[in-house]
Order: C-alpha cells, then sequence, then structure tokens
C-alpha cells in the first residue's frame, strides 16, 4: 500500500561499495550549465515512464540540456545503485525513495544541497528532514505521501455513527460499529509481512512517539511507543482487524463490497478506489489519521539527488530546480497524481480546487513527520516488523517492545 518498496540490504554488496567508492571526489572536472550535455537521470517506478516527457519544457528552456531519463523497477533500483556505486557508473540524478536516503548518504554518494538555492521553508518540513543528516541535506523533496484515514460514510451511518472519527476511542468505536453491522472486519491493519510498519508509525507519532530520540538512539520501548503498540496491537485482540497477511492482498475490493470499510493509506487510493469500485462515489471519505495527544502522520516520497560523482552538477542543479518549482509540481500532480512537495504548488488550480481528500492530505502533510535517514533502515524497518507480528498474534506489546529495543539498539 505504498508506492516506496522496501528492498534488502546485503552487506557483502554494501562493503564493496564502501570500499570502492571515491569518497569525496566531487566529480572531477564540472561542465558548465549552459555547454552542450546530456544529464542522465534514474526515475523508479511509474515515475520512469512519465519523466522523460515533463523535461521537454526543460529542454526547451535549456536546448544545450539533453535529458536522458531510464526508469529503473522498484525492486531492482537498490541492487543497481549499489553496483553502479561500486563499478563508479552512476547517472548523474535520481530520483531516491524517502526511506533510501540514509543508506546512499552513509555511502558518501550524494552531493550535499545547496540551501542558498533550495530553502527547507518552500517544502513540507518533514519531507526535507527526510533528507537530512548531521545538519546537511542530501536531496531536494520532489513528491510526497502521507497516511490517512478512509471509511465508507455510508455504512458508518447505517451503524448509527454520523461523525468521522477524530480520536483514537473514536476510531475504534467506528470500527467496533462497523463489524457489529455485519462487516467481516472493522478495518484493515497489515499484522505482518514487508510494509507493516507503515501501519503503525503514524500511532507512534500521534502518541508523541519517535523512532529515534533526541541522543540519537532507538526509542522503540519507550512509554509513547508502547502505548502505539498496545493501540495497534488492540484491533486484533479485539477481533477487529484480520491477523493473518495475504501477500499481494489489495483493500480496494473489500473497501468497495463493505467487507472491510475502513483502513489507512496514501493518496494513491482516491484514484485506486474511483477506478475500481466507482459505485461508492460519494459513499466514503478521507480524514487525517485519528488524534492521540495530537493527529500526526509520517511523509514518504520521493527526493531528486545529485550523486557526487558527477561532472554535470549545474545541469543537475538546473532541472531539479525546474522539477521542484510550485507550476511544475502543479504540472506534474496532473500527470502522476503524486502530492507537491513544494507547499506554493498547493495554490495552483490544479490542487486548489482538487476537492476534499486533497485538502486532507495536505493538512496531513503540514502536521506529519519524517522518517530519519538511517543507514540500517531495512534491518530496522524489519525488527519493527517481527515485534507487529508478535503483538498482532497476542503477544505483551511491553514485552515485545523492550526486545524489540535491544535489536534495533544494534542497528543504530
Amino acid at each position: 500500500m505504498t508506492r516506496i518498496k522496501s528492498v534488502g540490504v546485503t552487506a557483502i554488496a554494501v562493503a564493496t561499495a564502501l570500499t570502492l567508492t571515491s569518497c569525496g571526489s566531487g566529480g572531477g572536472e564540472q561542465v558548465a550549465a549552459d555547454k552542450k550535455q546530456t544529464l542522465t537521470v534514474w526515475a523508479m517506478g511509474e515515475e520512469g515512464t512519465r519523466l522523460q516527457a515533463v523535461t521537454e519544457e526543460f529542454t526547451k528552456q535549456h536546448p544545450n540540456i539533453t535529458v536522458k531519463v531510464t526508469p529503473v523497477g522498484w525492486d531492482v533500483v537498490h541492487q543497481k545503485l549499489v553496483s553502479a556505486i561500486a563499478a563508479k557508473k552512476l547517472p548523474d540524478m535520481a530520483q531516491m525513495g524517502s526511506t533510501m536516503m540514509g543508506e546512499f548518504i552513509a555511502l558518501d554518494a550524494l552531493e550535499p544541497v545547496d540551501t542558498k538555492t533550495f530553502k527547507k521553508a518552500d517544502f513540507f518540513p518533514a519531507t526535507w528532514d527526510s533528507n537530512v543528516q548531521d545538519g546537511t541535506a542530501y536531496g531536494v523533496p520532489w513528491y510526497a505521501d502521507t497516511r490517512v484515514l478512509y471509511y465508507r460514510t455510508d455504512l458508518a451511518k447505517k451503524a448509527g455513527i454520523t461523525k468521522a472519527p477524530t480520536t483514537w476511542k473514536e476510531q475504534q468505536d467506528l470500527a467496533a460499529a462497523f463489524k457489529k453491522a455485519g462487516a467481516e472486519w472493522g478495518t484493515d491493519l497489515q499484522p505482518s509481512s514487508t510494509g507493516a510498519w507503515q501501519s503503525w508509525v503514524q500511532y507512534l507519532y500521534s502518541a508523541g512517539g519517535e523512532l529515534i530520540g533526541k541522543d540519537g538512539k532507538p526509542a522503540l520501548d519507550s512509554p509513547e511507543a508502547i502505548r502505539a503498540f498496545t493501540q495497534w496491537g488492540s484491533y486484533f485482540k479485539k477481533g477487529l482487524a484480520k491477523k493473518t497477511f495475504t501477500p499481494g492482498y489489495d483493500v480496494t475490493k473489500d473497501f468497495g463490497s463493505g467487507k472491510r470499510p475502513m483502513f489507512q493509506s496514501g493518496p494513491w487510493m482516491v484514484a485506486n478506489i474511483e477506478q475500481q469500485q466507482p459505485q461508492v462515489k460519494g459513499k466514503y471519505e478521507v480524514v487525517p489519521v485519528p488524534a492521540d495527544k495530537t493527529s500526526t502522520s509520517w511523509v514518504g516520497g520521493a527526493s531528486l539527488v545529485t550523486f557526487k560523482d558527477s561532472p554535470r552538477k549545474a545541469a543537475a542543479e538546473e532541472l531539479t530546480k525546474y522539477l521542484t518549482t510550485a507550476k511544475t509540481q502543479a504540472k506534474w500532480y496532473e500527470v502522476d497524481k503524486a502530492l507537491p512537495a513544494n507547499k506554493a504548488a498547493w495554490n495552483e488550480p490544479a490542487l486548489k480546487n482538487g476537492g476534499d481528500s486533497l485538502a486532507t492530505f495536505k493538512t496531513s502533510l503540514d502536521t506529519a513527520k519524517a522518517i530519519p535517514p538511517l543507514e540500517k533502515w531495512n534491518e530496522f524497518a524489519a525488527a519493527i516488523e517481527g515485534a507487529l507480528a508478535k503483538i498482532s498474534q497476542g503477544e505483551d506489546p511491553t514485552a515485545t517492545a523492550k526486545a524489540l529495543q535491544k535489536t534495533a539498539e544494534g542497528l543504530v
């Protein structure tokens, strides 16, 4: 249920890349932005197939720069990047998923961002923060996604509930009402496997917790984390969510049939529901994640990075500027339905007049928190997913959190 795919990391590949990377080389002699050149860009998933067309206007403005976009699948991009670092055959630029940033910062592969050209204030805070390590930014936010709550308003009304849930209690009361009224499950939560962490982090952030504390250590056994684990696990304990995970499961069909009339996910689900379950148009609502201390989701998405060894950094900066302007971001939303990371883009007609669901995502982005750029994020996320699997099956959240904390401390 996310655009960003987590891909495993092999210790040998990372060690090899670290050994072979020319740290601090700066890319040798640089080509000026006004010289004739070809700028190579790797882009992932659907973005990879659509970006070339969006760069056509850029090349009209910069006729000396030819942009060559290579689409790369999310399932293979990690290994291709690590191999390219080792072989010194990286592109000039790439789209990079938010949870990938920490590893490639650690590999010393990324050029720091010029903060005189790109300013944090222009972007949603969490989209910028996910690229920052030790005070230095290594990527410019391109698009964002965040988690919100989808629920069937027609079925809620039949179950006796006429207002959107705004608190954890109201959310669980609604799940219980759905179940009592005949839904197979009151809500959909992923109990285990890759990506399960995405169903839990908004509970942690809304409880006031953090993945990494101010001391730089994991904070997965904090009172807030335990509260989040307990609340998340209560849906399984009370029989409101299914305990078993089906690989490849897509909630869209069951949302349309009413079997699972509530779930949390990102912005792409709006289009999925409209295309696959048109009969529920006007019968569901998209609202911010319900609050504990606050209503706080997390930010995913992708940033634009320039590789340190590129000799075409000036041209890369020009393309990055173009792709992150308000007008281009609004155009990209129309092409890809990806939420702009540039705040000013939300004043463009395509987004300003986009309806209630877009307003909800804007509200969520204003308050969302970043996933910290951890070098071993994949292992860190897998450890959380292992803990969630245990909690979904009834194991004690407190004891599980304490064991998780010990594991996570070895990864940070």
